[in-house]
């Protein structure tokens, strides 16, 4: 996706009713997401037992990254993944019913074959990494002026959870670093122009190879590159799809022969948790988290919004990607699984520094502004 500019803003052509409504729906998202709650269920002012769930879920997490410190643990001494995950994990209490509920092998290959050190040498390169790439591709853009640094700035904000430590096992982290990767590297082509996606698409598949939540990016890329009519490109990732697809069914297959009739099964994922749910997984899945609730869930809305404040194919993609994961943890997921929002965290802290500029341009459409000329900032 590259810095092909718009001379006006996309947001300053809508019609003056549409712009309103679109005011209207901002402001009532920035109101509700500061009043919805984006920590730990009943936080520590609720009652004992609310306390005891909300200490419940953190254990819960713990334990997630214990089994799959395990798991590698066991690949490092000579153990084949596929001879022991599903007793380990129900061993723990874990479910293995259905198949999705085991993880893809991976990471826990990876990060055995890495070892400590080498987990530690291959975090601090992707995160390096990845803001170069942002860093090259911001600054393609010459009519972002002094903004391709700030977007930067908030590009490593983001990719710094990736040296925690205590994370690496965590298959989100990885996964949700590569498509920030991917996305910084990826140029948009048309069927007249060849962008450049391999190293994209490399990073991608990766990503798609560790935790298959990367699905949607994928298919979102071979979408944006069939609409710009990049054949070659779209077949690509169209393979991709279909080669992760036998890939997982090949994983769910030898899973389903170790699951026992008497294994439960899993507590359902399509919960319909709303705003809580979007905002939470992005909050407690990133830095955000340090922020007061009232600060945080704002901030995931304008990261969001603030992408169309980019005119270029980037910045769409950056608003549909954003939102496409913020729509999807709004029906999946339950609170436990808040780590998901660590699949799209480091790739949408930026939006927030183009956030003025989209709101410029919506009350210039809107005529909140005397029908003055939005004036880039520069």
């Amino acid at each position: 996706m590259g810095g092909h500019v718009l001379e006006h803003s996309r947001l300053a052509g809508l019609p003056p009713f549409v712009a309103r409504i679109a005011l209207a729906v901002l402001a009532l998202l920035l109101t509700a997401s500061a009043l919805v709650p984006v920590g730990r269920p009943a936080g520590s002012e609720g009652s004992v037992e609310a306390r005891q769930a909300a200490d419940a879920v953190a254990a819960d997490y713990d334990e997630d990254i214990a089994l799959y410190k395990v798991a590698i643990e066991r690949i490092r001494q000579g153990e084949s993944y596929y001879d022991f995950i599903v007793s380990e994990q129900r061993a723990r209490r874990y479910p293995v019913n259905p198949g999705l509920a085991v993880r893809l092998p991976t990471l826990a290959y990876i990060d055995a074959w890495l070892g400590s050190f080498g987990q530690m040498a291959a975090a601090i390169a992707l995160m390096l990494g990845v803001i170069a790439a942002w860093w090259r591709k911001f600054r393609e853009d010459p009519a972002l002026g002094r903004l391709s640094a700030r977007a930067t700035a908030m590009v490593a904000v983001a990719a710094a959870l990736g040296l925690n430590r205590h994370f690496f096992p965590l298959h989100e982290l990885w996964a949700g670093m590569l498509i920030a990767l991917s996305f910084g590297l990826h140029r948009i082509g048309t069927r007249d122009h060849g962008g450049r996606w391999i190293g994209a698409f490399l990073a991608a598949a990766l990503a798609l190879a560790i935790r298959e939540h990367t699905l949607p990016f994928v298919l979102l890329m071979a979408a944006t590159a069939l609409y710009y009519r990049n054949w070659r490109e779209g077949a690509a990732w169209l393979a991709l799809v279909v080669l992760f697809l036998a890939g997982l069914a090949w994983h769910l297959a030898i899973v389903a022969q170790d699951v026992l009739p008497s294994d439960p099964h899993s507590a359902p994922w399509l919960v319909l948790r709303g705003l809580p749910g979007w905002l939470a997984n992005v909050v407690q899945s990133s830095n955000l988290r340090w922020l007061p609730h009232w600060l945080a869930g704002p901030a995931v809305v304008l990261m969001t919004f603030g992408w169309l404040g980019w005119n270029s194919r980037a910045g769409t993609f950056g608003f549909l990607l954003s939102a496409g994961y913020g729509a999807a943890f709004m029906l999946a997921g339950r609170w436990d699984n808040f780590y998901w929002g660590a699949m799209i965290a480091p790739a949408m802290f930026a939006g927030i520094v183009f956030a003025p500029r989209a709101l410029g341009a919506l009350v210039e459409a809107a005529r909140l502004a005397g029908g003055a000329r939005l004036t880039a900032v520069k």
